[in-house]
């Protein structure tokens, strides 16, 4: 698999994007799967997999039981 990707995502008419499915295959994203998208005025969007942050938080929560 390759490490980098780019690719072009249409925007439709409802504001939906469909992203690329080699990205897709990249991170494993399935139908259903749940998104964090990112935003800044300056530095544009970033879609996050969902359980990306989930992992995170995780982490962050399991640091005060030890």
């Amino acid at each position: 698999m390759k490490d980098k990707f780019v690719g072009i995502a249409k925007v439709g008419e409802k504001g939906q994007i469909v992203i690329p499915k080699e990205a897709r295959d990249m991170f494993d994203i399935k139908p259903g799967d749940s998104a964090i998208v990112l935003c800044d005025k300056q530095k544009g969007i970033a879609l996050l997999k969902a359980d990306a942050i989930e992992d995170l938080s995780d982490k962050v929560f399991s640091k005060g039981d030890k």
